[in-house]
């Protein structure tokens, strides 16, 4: 005679299921295959964090970018007050010259003295102009520009310019522009040359390094 395992009723021989409390009779293979086994339900997948991460980063790299260009613009603020503290100013007649820290700018309406700090001949006839003259020295590098006028057309100020400078690089687009440049030591010289009405107008500049002292 059988007993259930679960609430100890008499059990029928062959019985597969208790008839009272409906368990799955012990060692039958039947009841066994009958038996539903407890289904757990699986964890959902915690959310991505790689959106996230990503994010995160860029913002901290905007950040420092925004940061790192808010402190150059006050450093350059700080430098450039203090260079204007510091500058002084002369002026001669139409000669004006700006002493700062970084170098000297002195502007000039004088030819003759444009056509000396240039270091070439000047166009005969052509006019200096009250803007666009200037001379500039920082650190070991001089510049010096000069702005003039001719009632010439560009093609005779241009082949003036060329028969001085043969071995320069010439590009001439049309009948309206002209321009120059040389690179031959000590001075490197480039003339842009462009229709002005009748005449023309051209612009001289000279850019020098100087020796380094002993």
């Amino acid at each position: 005679m059988a007993f259930c395992n679960s609430c100890g009723a008499t059990l029928t021989e062959g019985t597969q299921f208790c008839s009272q409390c409906g368990a799955a009779v012990a060692g039958n293979p039947s009841g066994m295959s009958n038996a539903r086994p407890s289904q757990t339900p699986m964890p959902a997948p915690p959310p991505s964090k790689g959106s996230s991460s990503a994010l995160k980063i860029v913002l901290f790299l905007v950040g420092a970018i925004v940061l790192i260009g808010i402190l150059g613009m006050v450093t350059c603020g700080i430098v450039v007050h203090r260079a204007m503290k510091n500058a002084r100013f002369n002026q001669n007649g139409d000669n004006v010259k700006v002493e700062t820290p970084f170098g000297n700018v002195e502007t000039s309406q004088n030819p003759d003295q444009i056509a000396k700090d240039l270091g070439i001949d000047i166009y005969p006839g052509a006019e200096i102009q009250k803007t666009g003259s200037a001379s500039a020295s920082i650190g070991s590098m001089r510049t010096v520009t000069g702005s003039f006028e001719s009632s010439d057309s560009v093609d005779k100020v241009c082949t003036f310019y060329k028969s001085k400078f043969p071995s320069a690089n010439v590009t001439s687009a049309d009948q309206d522009h002209c321009s120059i440049v040389s690179k031959t030591p000590p001075n490197m010289i480039t003339i842009s040359i462009e229709r002005r009405g009748d005449g023309s107008r051209f612009v001289i500049a000279s850019f020098s390094k100087k020796p380094a002292s002993n």
